[in-house]
């Protein structure tokens, strides 16, 4: 049966998780976080019951994101009226408060700014703040018109030269709004040793209400109703989301990196448009694009590292850079499927020629013990071919391309096989090791080693290493075909893996989030699984462990999950 619920479109309590500065609990392998909203406290303050109709308010929680030495990007969203809702338009200009301090109790501030905000950028509110110390946790909050917003936790970069002893971060990617419960971000907001959430892509999706392939319809309603294709449509979308309580949550209790895949604008956004744009229709392909964008940094915490784009570099002491790439901005259009000829050309980039120089520079430069690439998209090598013909109509429904056939993904690195030669070459000739790659995109997870030539691995060494993290939510396998898990995939994951022996491992089914710690000896990835992706209150478990040994480029199976 059907759960259709739709959600109002305001009214989330302004609140904030009760847990503490980062700590390690014990070890354990099961996470069975309580429900986010259940573990939420009161505003420090007490404004909230002083509210009047007519009061500021901070409905759509606070966030950051960005995190470096010395600051941290803020953000928030005030509504400084009851009818200003999010692409509105309306409302007046707001004054905000800003203020950071070493405790939750804000009797130690260290830094605090005013700033202004008004409909132009539909009320949200960033606050670059500078002037922090490295490697430190801290709370932050905003206030207008005498309400304070809830309270947050974030935490800074260790100092460019620091030898941090390790780095964890939660990842994901891929969070369908319709097709099930956040219950991944309340786990990653239960947990005390993470450092940030890298958010690989599909933050949102732009499909109207059971427009997306949702077997058994949609658990829950999105906003708006129609797709998203004006600035208020994508505003309004961005807003809907943050009114959920469990991505509050993970906003409120962690620092959020994080990349764009194509659902932020359209499906397969290319440069020029994308497969889900429909020209003379739903507009002009530069004016939707251009909204989508200007929502996206309205809403988000994130920097630009020039105008219009997300691929910008964050470090972590000497232990690792992070390369964060936009793997849409730049993009030729996806070739057809199997058209081998087009996909080798040469003259055809999925990165653009300016972020590809970009990126070898910057790990050829790189003096820290990790490189770690975040792309949206798979960059190992991916063949369909030996798959059952009765799996290859799902698969290709799941990976968004044509049912005829299904060759390879050339929504993928895979449809740009010049730009991968070519960076993978530079990482073997340069001798660049400990390459990381973190992907989302393929509502799968995969273990990959990557090599330059997949026809004659393992002959031909890996010269890096691929973890791919399943989706939040959005369909995978098991929900398009309607089969139990790890049933009729199981099928399928076999011929995949005999096609593609740098596979180490894959699931086709499941729905989670990753952890992945890194030290001086390995990076391992933790596979978190959900009970069920539409029970809200889905408990959670590691399904596998992989790691990577500094200096191997191999995986293999690490011997548990790591300890909180």
């Amino acid at each position: 049966m059907t759960n259709t619920h739709r959600e109002p479109p305001t009214s989330v309590p302004a609140e904030r998780p009760s847990s503490g500065l980062p700590g390690r609990p014990g070890r354990r392998t099961v996470v069975a976080a309580t429900a986010a909203s259940a573990a939420l406290l009161p505003l420090t303050g007490g404004t909230a019951n002083a509210r009047t109709a007519a009061a500021p308010e901070f409905l759509h929680g606070v966030a950051s994101g960005d995190p470096l030495p010395d600051g941290v990007l803020l953000w928030t969203r005030v509504t400084p009226a009851p009818d200003a809702l999010p692409g509105s338009g309306k409302g007046g200009p707001t004054s905000v408060t800003w203020e950071v301090a070493e405790d939750e109790a804000f009797s130690k501030v260290v830094a605090h700014g005013t700033t202004g905000t008004t409909a132009a950028t539909d009320h949200t509110v960033k606050a670059d703040v500078r002037g922090l110390a490295p490697d430190t946790a801290y709370w932050f909050r905003f206030s207008a018109g005498g309400v304070n917003s809830p309270a947050g936790r974030t935490r800074t970069a260790p100092a460019e030269d620091a030898d941090a002893a390790n780095l964890r971060l939660g990842v994901v990617s891929c969070a369908q709004y319709e097709a099930g419960y956040y219950a991944s971000y309340r786990h990653l907001a239960g947990r005390a040793d993470l450092h940030a959430v890298l958010h690989l892509g599909d933050y949102i999706y732009e499909y109207g209400h059971e427009e997306y392939p949702l077997e058994g319809g949609a658990v829950r309603t999105v906003q708006p109703e129609h797709e998203t294709v004006t600035l208020a449509d994508y505003r309004v979308r961005h807003g809907h989301h943050k009114l959920d309580p469990d991505l509050q949550a993970m906003h409120t209790a962690h620092p959020l990196i994080a990349i764009w895949d194509d659902h932020e604008i359209a499906n397969d956004t290319w440069s020029g448009g994308a497969e889900n744009h429909t020209p003379g229709v739903e507009g002009e392909w530069a004016d939707r694009r251009r909204a989508a964008k200007q929502a996206y940094f309205e809403w988000m915490p994130v920097r630009t590292s020039t105008e219009g784009n997300t691929y910008r570099r964050i470090r972590f002491g000497r232990l690792a850079d992070l390369h964060l790439l936009d793997l849409r901005s730049f993009r030729d259009q996806q070739a057809s499927i199997g058209d081998g000829d087009v996909i080798d050309d040469p003259d055809r980039s999925i990165t653009g020629r300016k972020q590809l120089d970009w990126l070898k520079s910057g790990l050829s430069s790189s003096t820290a013990r990790w490189r770690m690439v975040g792309t949206s998209v798979m960059i190992a090598p991916m063949a369909f071919g030996s798959v059952p013909a009765h799996l290859l109509g799902p698969l290709a429904e799941l990976l968004g391309i044509p049912k005829e056939g299904l060759a390879l993904n050339v929504d993928q690195w895979d449809g740009y096989t010049d730009d991968r030669r070519e960076l993978l070459t530079h990482l073997r000739d340069q001798r660049i090791d400990n390459t990381v790659f973190l992907t989302g995109d393929i509502h799968m997870a995969f273990a990959n080693e990557v090599p330059v030539k997949a026809a004659t691995y393992p002959e031909d060494a890996p010269v890096a290493t691929e973890f791919v993290v399943t989706s939040v939510t959005s369909d995978n396998l098991d929900d398009v075909i309607n089969a139990a898990p790890d049933t009729v995939s199981s099928v399928a994951e076999a011929a995949v893996r005999a096609a593609n022996r740098h596979v180490r491992w894959l699931d086709m089914d499941s729905h989670g989030y990753g952890v992945l710690d890194i030290d001086a000896e390995r990076a391992q990835m933790d596979y978190f699984i959900l009970s069920d992706k539409e029970d809200r209150g889905a408990t959670s478990e590691v399904r596998r462990s992989y790691r990577t040994l500094s200096g191997t480029q191999r995986l293999e199976k690490a011997d548990g999950p790591l300890a909180l």
